[in-house]
């Protein structure tokens, strides 16, 4: 009785309040269609899967437990980089890892931190008898945050002196030139996120820490840049990665380098 008679008495005082009806909840707008709200949330999520794995030790890891010991005989190269690493597998540019014993341990984007994260289990682990170590130019541009020349060089070293201490001989190559033949409207030149001044000190310091400490140095930049001091334009389509005319450049050299190592 008392729960009706409070029901009966709800009516009654909404009118003696003042109040004819309820008054009805305004509906929430709909969501604007913003592009910038979705590529925020696009790179978001993006950020977080490299949160979880900063230094992508997932991206090679089933292959590596799949990797065979070397047979007798064999002298394994592995090829620790970034993008330009990543692709040089690919049929398109080549078939220079057919047919050989090469491993390509190349991550699209990486910088010299994350490389040397992942060196134990994506050089060391595989026993090579030879890495060849490409990195740096996502480090000038910042892909990780700033960082220093002096803090590229410590890495580099740092990865040298792990394949030294595991009996694992050391190629070193040079940095890529860039250009800006190919910069699309209102994009920012290779050449203004990659200083070429940035590239040719290190490629020095890579040449001097090589002859130091007995590693090859493995020069790509000579090869492939033009009277301008860039990267010639008919190697690249986008001024920083080598197209199959690029890789067809840099195949022979490596494979001197590696020969040399094999010494």
């Amino acid at each position: 009785m008392r729960i009706r008679t409070a029901m009966l008495l709800v009516p009654a005082l909404a009118v003696a309040l003042g109040a004819q009806q309820p008054v009805p909840v305004p509906a929430a707008p709909p969501a604007p269609a913003c592009p910038e709200m979705a590529t925020a949330l696009t790179a978001l999520m993006r950020n977080d899967v490299r949160l979880r794995d900063w230094q992508n030790l997932a991206r090679y890891r089933d292959a590596n437990r799949a990797l065979a010991a070397p047979a007798g005989g064999e002298s394994r190269v592995v090829f620790m980089g970034d993008s330009i690493t990543d692709a040089w597998p690919q049929p398109r540019y080549g078939e220079f890892f057919s047919g050989k014993p090469y491993v390509g341990r190349g991550i699209s984007g990486q910088t010299t931190p994350q490389m040397l994260i992942r060196f134990r289990p994506d050089v060391i682990a595989l026993t090579p008898k030879v890495v060849v170590i490409l990195a740096g130019t996502n480090d000038i541009a910042g892909n990780t945050g700033p960082m220093t020349d002096e803090e590229i060089e410590a890495n580099l070293a740092s990865m040298a002196e792990l394949a030294k201490a595991n009996g694992i001989r050391v190629v070193l190559a040079s940095i890529l030139p860039v250009s800006a033949y190919h910069t699309a409207a209102n994009g920012i030149p290779q050449t203004t996120s990659r200083p070429m001044a940035r590239i040719l000190a290190l490629n020095e310091w890579i040449k001097q820490y090589a002859a130091s400490e007995r590693h090859v140095y493995l020069d790509y930049f000579s090869a492939m840049v033009d009277s301008t001091g860039l990267l010639r334009e008919e190697l690249s389509a986008d001024d920083l990665h080598p197209n199959a005319k690029g890789y067809a450049v840099m195949g022979p050299l490596a494979e001197a380098a590696i020969k040399q190592a094999l010494r």
